[in-house]
């Protein structure tokens, strides 16, 4: 069955087969996406990181369906029931969905009701009556009364019967799959509040009686709804079809139990057995087949918006650790706090810790100037450029601080940043910081992280698990293998992609680059450590269980400025120096006579230096590299300007218009940082005067802004933004604002007097009902944050945007 996943894989992505052949076969030796994207182009025929990612999901996925489609056919088989046709039905199916569907009749099971009908000898009766409907059913039964073998009367032999015939229809496997394709397309995700709920789940309240098409609901409010259930304020019902808008709606068999009846050739045409094998179908449909369907289509929505959940956390991750670095500059960082202090840390420009201190410029001790005069004077004894401040609570006071600061000692000429502190508490208290900074007190660890991150986001973020920084919606809500392995993938990405230092790189960095594990992670700074910096990629090969696969697969992510080599300070592979010889010997120069020469490198013809081992991808990328050798992808470093006097949700006025900086990207717009504590939500709808389909399509985090404030709601720390700065804005502060509420024409909320549910209807058809309006879509519970506090970036940016009520605290 190899072949048949290669060949669909090389399908799906839309390459030749032998692509992904080649791709599988590095993969499975060893190699990882970024050394196989970067250095093994001519193998795969360019496949990029991105698709060498989605091959290696779908390998691993085709790979997990191979494997359950031979337990399948091993436990048929044991069955003594497998046949041809069944066989090839199994070997035939391209999906675990599909796959289950043909095992569900011959799975083991615990006895059910059919199976104690067909032991009391029941399924003749049944086959009789479905066969010939002209049969009158309970003469016919007579036949089947058996005491002994449980079968009292003529209406038990029915019942066994009918148990027999429901569980065929719900097992039926083309029948199934074709009603779960229906009602996927024609039902709808329906929301309710729980009695009693209204006040303790109002930041649910745009579900409160809510409906959508199971087709149309977005990732976000899926995540939304079931929270709410989670949490006891909602009811969910994964309804089949639209909801009756009036109470003169035809009552009759649903267009499911007409297909399930047809299917199996049952007709209510006045035959003695009609009338019972019509309910038959209907007790099938309401009994079995309904609430599986139900199940599989609340998994299926589940599992969407968990991937897109999933997709939007990584994107963000990669947006922030790829933002801006400020570059090897003295910084100062500072954690602000109020009751407990802003504590202060000065890094030098390779982010060793020079100065700490605590100062107390916020109520209740109020020391502003005295304050300030501490700053100063660790600012002018350390040569400080930049000041870092955190994010958190009273960072517009502690940027005001910083403000005057510079105001009071131009001299300085310090530059002011606002860092994401997402993190930075949980850097603080592990073991690694423990380790990194011996002696300093947890809450110091806070502000030296802060500076660093400034310094260089990438290198710091990395000593912090990823989805402990925060940037997603609903993050604890999801499955910790797929996000971890989605934002591992992310890290790897990225720091393979930018390059490290192996001279001034820490261990956790080390440890995501390709070919690097963190046991070889600690033998590399082990021995930098105590033979000093590396001179040359070659002496990596002396250090302790790095093999000659290990140095394949890091040896070209790794830098070395200054050493012996120029080349070992760029991307190009040692395997690759012959070339670079090849090329040296054809211009008559020296490598210092090649590096950065534009004019000369631009006229050589990469052709002239392709050989057997090295193609033309490959000796593009040299020639790109040796003309700026080591060149970091992340773009320059820029700042955002607060507009003074704007400090607090309560200065902001519709119609201003501000700078920010984009904090985190949703699947329903951006978060934007505009210096009034709580993140203000810049709508979908509101980032273009085209249609936007993904809010990363125009921003990403990391990126200042320029934004008119449309909504500001104080008491529910609501502000809406808008990037189309000719926008009207509201006149009046509304009720609603950031959230969802643009959504309106996606969601539907029903009057509270419609679709009456009761008994076994419950879930099914639905009779009378209200009259339908359009509702808010709305955000609901917000994003991240679960049973457990949301963290970083996200629960700030959530704590700010008012959406973080009853989801716990955050972790600073």
């Amino acid at each position: 069955m190899t072949t048949s996943v290669h060949q669909r894989i090389a399908e799906e992505l839309g390459v030749r087969e032998r692509q992904v052949t080649a791709a599988v076969e590095l993969l499975d030796g060893g190699a990882t996406v970024p050394f196989i994207a970067r250095y093994r182009k001519e193998v795969t025929g360019m496949l990029d990181d991105a698709q060498l990612r989605t091959l290696e999901e779908r390998l691993r996925y085709l790979r997990e369906l191979e494997e359950r489609r031979a337990a399948i056919l091993e436990s048929i088989r044991s069955q003594g029931k497998l046949d041809e046709a069944l066989e090839a039905s199994l070997l035939a199916a391209d999906s675990k969905a599909r796959l289950e569907d043909i095992y569900l009749p011959y799975k083991p099971k615990r006895r059910t009701r059919a199976q104690i009908a067909r032991e009391a000898g029941l399924e003749p009766l049944a086959d009789q009556l479905l066969a010939d409907p002209g049969l009158d059913p309970r003469a016919t039964a007579t036949a089947y009364v058996d005491a002994e073998k449980g079968v009292a009367d003529p209406t038990a032999a029915l019942d066994g019967a009918r148990a027999i015939l429901v569980e065929r229809f719900a097992e039926d496997a083309d029948l199934i799959g074709s009603l779960r394709e229906q009602m996927w397309s024609r039902g709808r995700l329906t929301a309710r509040v729980r009695d009693g709920q209204q006040e303790t789940g109002a930041k649910f309240s745009d579900y409160f009686d809510f409906t959508e098409p199971y087709t149309r609901v977005a990732s976000h409010r899926v995540l939304a709804m079931f929270r709410g259930e989670k949490e006891g304020v909602l009811d969910l019902s994964m309804d089949p079809e639209e909801v009756p808008q009036d109470d003169s709606a035809p009552v009759g068999p649903t267009r499911y139990e007409l297909e399930i009846a047809a299917r199996f050739g049952v007709a209510d045409r006045g035959r003695p057995a009609d009338r019972w094998l019509t309910d038959t179908v209907r007790w099938a449909w309401r009994t079995r087949i309904l609430i599986h369907l139900g199940a599989d289509l609340r998994m299926r929505l589940w599992q969407a918006a968990e991937d897109e959940s999933v997709r939007v956390f990584a994107t963000n991750l990669r947006d922030l650790l790829l933002a801006a670095p400020a570059g090897s500059r003295t910084t100062m960082g500072l954690d602000p706090g109020v009751r407990t202090g802003v504590k202060v840390a000065v890094v030098d420009a390779t982010g060793k810790v020079l100065a700490t201190d605590t100062i107390y410029p916020h109520e209740p001790r109020r020391q502003w100037d005295q304050s300030i005069d501490t700053l100063a004077r660790l600012a002018k004894a350390h040569s400080v450029d930049l000041v870092a401040i955190g994010n958190g609570t009273a960072s517009r006071e502690t940027d005001k601080l910083a403000a005057d600061l510079i105001k009071l000692h131009p001299g300085l000429n310090l530059t002011k940043v606002m860092v994401s502190e997402a993190g930075a508490s949980v850097y603080s208290a592990s073991a690694y910081a423990s380790q990194e900074l011996p002696g300093l007190d947890v809450s110091l660890r806070g502000a030296v992280s802060i500076a660093r991150r400034l310094q260089d986001p990438l290198a710091e973020l990395v000593k912090i698990e990823p989805r402990s920084i925060g940037v997603g919606q609903y993050q604890h809500d999801l499955s910790d293998v797929k996000l971890s392995r989605s934002l591992d993938a992310v890290v790897e990405d990225c720091v393979n992609g930018v390059g490290v230092d192996v001279n001034t790189a820490s261990a956790p960095l080390l440890t995501r680059v390709s070919g690097i594990g963190a046991g070889l992670a600690e033998n590399i700074v082990l021995h930098r450590d105590t033979h000093g910096p590396f001179r040359s990629r070659r002496a990596l090969k002396e250090v302790p269980r790095l093999g000659p696969k290990a140095f394949e697969q890091c040896a070209g992510f790794l830098r070395i400025p200054d050493g012996d080599d120029p080349l070992d300070a760029s991307a190009v592979h040692p395997e690759s120096y012959p070339v670079v010889r090849r090329i040296l010997a054809s211009t008559g120069g020296d490598i210092g006579s090649l590096i950065g020469k534009s004019a000369l490198l631009r006229a050589l013809k990469p052709t002239d230096f392709v050989d057997e081992t090295f193609g033309l991808p490959t000796v593009t990328d040299i020639i790109g590299e040796l003309e700026k050798p080591g060149r970091d992808p992340r773009p320059a470093f820029r700042t955002a300007t607060f507009a003074e006097g704007v400090e607090k949700i309560g200065d902001l006025t519709p119609g201003m218009l501000l700078e920010g900086v984009v904090t985190n990207v949703a699947a329903f717009g951006a978060f934007v940082d505009i210096g009034v504590h709580q993140d203000g939500l810049v709508h979908v709808s509101a980032m273009s005067n085209t249609f936007v389909k993904d809010p990363r399509d125009v921003v990403k985090s990391g990126d200042v802004v320029r934004v008119k404030v449309l909504d500001v709601d104080v008491p529910r720390k609501r502000i809406s933004l808008t990037l189309r700065l000719e926008d009207e804005a509201t006149a009046a502060a509304p009720r609603t604002g950031g959230g969802d509420r643009r959504e309106r024409p996606t969601g539907e909320r029903r009057d509270r007097g419609g679709a009456d549910r009761g008994g076994a209807d419950r879930g099914g058809s639905r009779g009378g009902g209200g009259q339908s309006r359009q509702g808010r879509g709305g955000g609901g519970g917000g994003g991240g944050g679960g049973n457990s506090a949301p963290s970083g970036a996200m629960a700030d940016a959530l704590r700010r945007a008012g959406l973080d009520k009853g989801l716990g605290g955050s972790g600073r």
